[in-house]
């Protein structure tokens, strides 16, 4: 089957799918040569009367939850579109951070209005792929023939804004979907263009498959992400030690550092190095050098064999030192997975412990297991089922399904509610809204508009922005 590229970008109502929403949505399809297919999406969904948006997000995207109810549409329409036109057989669907930022808000949205949370990133042939660590990769490895931008006082950035004025690509808006997305394909082509070895390497190892193949060699591999110090161009050499817990990864450990400084330590005691993260190399905390890499977020590795004499120089790597690591570390291999594994049971355990202390929230449970069986079989019926027909009840298993079918009809399709909907709906509201009194989302949300609006020398356009946020505060606040 042929591929095409799909590159896609969001705004959002904030950082954390489980609570913020999508307010734009825009991509473009390009054929294996980045060269346009059809027009782009360009899409607002329409912010709902449950949820608040974090002022700074909208300060930033200039997008106003009033704008979205004016000219976008409702979350259920904009999949209908997404599953049609979008997540079409043979997708690559790629972005600037969209596999840990846009692909989990795509997720959480899916779930929440009865679509399989994952079968469109990889069902039917289709695949997901990111710039972000492909650009780290580039960056560190192979930079000739771009120009890598640094910030005010020299620290090297990557930054899509930045990385577009420094190479002269046409970036007419930062922080809109869609000049994004363009900047995006600028960008993608320019690597490909400059160093299509890597382009295509990296390309081939957004398979999770492959991914594991190459780490769970033993051997090591030459590893690029942001959790590794920007001193080193976020790249180091690194060798798989560990399963994780869950299936799908492995944990590697940082060949800069000498595993003999960790096989001496208690579980207990590397849990606290292992959670104090630290990007600074050495590391003043004594941060255990060891990180967990998930498959199927297609991380830039290579094998070993790219690191050229230039690139070592470059990442002031030093082989010997790396030589000398790996047979302490094949040495004490055993013993240093089992410490690993008494060190992720711990953590698990505490996690476990944080998440039954949260109040629990049907919109945050995506993680809580798959769906299955009848239910899986049931989603296709509601999302089709006349939403004028307040008799249906759709006969989930799924206690989460249950949870989310009011709340489904509510923010897709408020006018259609019954009396005894929009009683439990305004119910929901007050108690996501102001449960908590002084310390409620919405105390918080007015406590962060005043502090933004007495900021020195904000703009007449900020200034339109905050009072545009104050006016929909107070326009959704459920009655007392």
């Amino acid at each position: 089957m042929s591929h095409t590229f799909y590159f896609y970008d969001l705004e959002t109502s904030g950082f954390d799918p489980k609570k913020a929403r999508i307010m734009q949505f825009a991509g473009q399809r390009t054929n294996e040569r980045l060269e346009p297919i059809g027009e782009p999406h360009n899409i607002l969904i329409k912010m709902t009367q449950d949820t608040l948006p974090d002022p700074g997000a909208i300060l930033v995207t200039g997008i106003t939850p009033q704008q979205t109810v004016t000219d976008g549409v409702n979350e259920a329409d904009f999949l209908e579109v997404f599953h049609s036109e979008v997540a079409t057989p043979g997708t690559i669907f790629v972005g600037f951070n969209t596999v840990r930022f846009d692909d989990e808000f795509m997720r959480y949205t899916n779930y929440r209005n009865f679509y399989d949370p994952y079968e469109w990133h990889w069902k039917d042939d289709r695949s997901r792929w990111d710039l972000l660590d492909l650009t780290r990769m580039t960056r560190a490895l192979r930079p000739d023939g771009i120009q890598w931008p640094v910030t005010t006082d020299g620290t090297p950035t990557n930054k899509l804004e930045l990385l577009a004025q420094a190479n002269n690509l046409e970036h007419t808006k930062a922080h809109d979907a869609l000049s994004d997305v363009f900047v995006s394909i600028s960008w993608a082509k320019l690597i490909k263009e400059k160093q299509p070895k890597l382009f295509e390497h990296l390309l081939h190892y957004r398979d999770k498959k492959t991914v594991a193949e190459l780490i769970e060699t033993g051997q090591p591999f030459v590893y690029s992400s942001g959790k590794y110090s920007g001193d080193y161009e976020k790249t180091t050499v690194a060798c798989y030690v560990s399963p994780t817990k869950e299936p799908g990864g492995g944990v590697v450990f940082d060949l800069r550092y000498n595993p003999a400084d960790i096989i001496s330590l208690s579980a207990t005691e590397l849990v606290e190095r292992w959670k104090h993260y630290c990007r600074d190399y050495p590391c003043p905390h004594e941060r255990a050098p060891l990180k967990t890499v998930k498959y199927n977020r297609c991380p830039a590795v290579a094998p070993l064999g790219v690191l050229d004499e230039a690139s070592q120089r470059r990442l002031k790597i030093d082989m010997k030192t790396i030589k000398k690591h790996v047979s302490v570390l094949n040495k004490h291999r055993e013993a240093l997975q089992a410490l690993i594994i008494e060190s992720l049971n711990i953590m698990v355990t505490q996690q476990q412990q944080r998440l039954m202390n949260l109040e629990s929230n049907v919109d945050a449970q995506l993680y809580d297991s798959f769906i299955n069986g009848k239910d899986k079989s049931l989603l296709h019926e509601v999302r089709h089922h006349d939403p004028a027909d307040d008799s249906y009840k759709p006969d989930f298993n799924d206690d989460r399904l249950i949870k989310l079918y009011p709340l489904y009809r509510a923010r897709n399709y408020p006018s259609l509610l019954n009396t005894e909907e929009r009683e439990a709906w305004e119910v929901f509201r007050k108690q996501r809204l102001l449960a908590g009194g002084t310390s409620s989302w919405a105390a918080a949300y007015f406590k962060q508009l005043e502090a933004a609006a007495g900021q020195p020398r904000l703009s007449k356009e900020k200034r339109y922005i905050l009072e545009e946020l104050q006016l929909w505060g107070e326009s959704i606040l459920p009655m007392e």
